[in-house]
């Protein structure tokens, strides 16, 4: 059975901590891929400006096309919104029955899960794999059979930092793959 980490988020734009990440994933850990799945809504962040939908789907796919352990998933695109995690956790292994599927969350995510909808049943239904994040502990000795932790590095980029950059004329290009770096500078600087 394959494997399967759900690494979710806005991806407003990927970068390359998100990239370094899940490659780390992919080689460190039992996940056989890592599957980036681009939220169009996330109901914690309602407020936030998301760059449009088919632009982050096609940034997330330039970023990922040439590791095969990775997977662009859109599939909450067709889901009602905003995003739950339960609903697109059901609805890929609905699809996918012969994939098993684990929740990627980092710490800071892990300490808001009481707040999910269902989190309950994610535990119940799902594994759940724990990266650190700055500025944010865990105990792991709290945790469901079903929850780990892995020791990843931890990258402190942002995609608010990507962006409120992008803005000011910064020159950030090594902190995005290259491909989509060229592809945002082609939309921005066309307007």
């Amino acid at each position: 059975m394959n494997k399967i980490g759900i690494f979710g988020g806005s991806y407003n734009p990927i970068h390359i901590g998100h990239l370094a990440l899940a490659n780390y994933l992919c080689e460190f850990s039992d996940l056989d891929e890592v599957w980036f799945m681009v939220s169009p809504q996330n109901p914690l962040k309602r407020d936030r400006k998301l760059w449009d939908d088919e632009f982050r789907l096609e940034l997330a796919r330039l970023a990922t096309e040439d590791y095969p352990k990775f997977k662009v998933c859109d599939i909450e695109f067709q889901l009602p919104r905003p995003s739950y995690t339960i609903h697109t956790l059901n609805a890929l292994q609905e699809k996918y029955p012969e994939k098993e599927f684990t929740l990627l969350i980092g710490a800071d995510n892990w300490q808001l899960f009481p707040r999910w909808k269902a989190a309950d049943e994610i535990i119940a239904k799902h594994k759940v794999l724990i990266y650190p994040r700055p500025g944010y502990t865990i105990n792991e000795d709290e945790f469901p059979s079903s929850v780990s932790l892995i020791q990843a590095p931890l990258f402190e980029v942002s995609s608010t930092f990507i962006r409120e950059s992008l803005e000011k004329g910064k020159d950030i290009r090594y902190f995005l793959h290259p491909k989509v770096y060229k592809r945002i500078i082609e939309r921005f600087s066309s307007k």
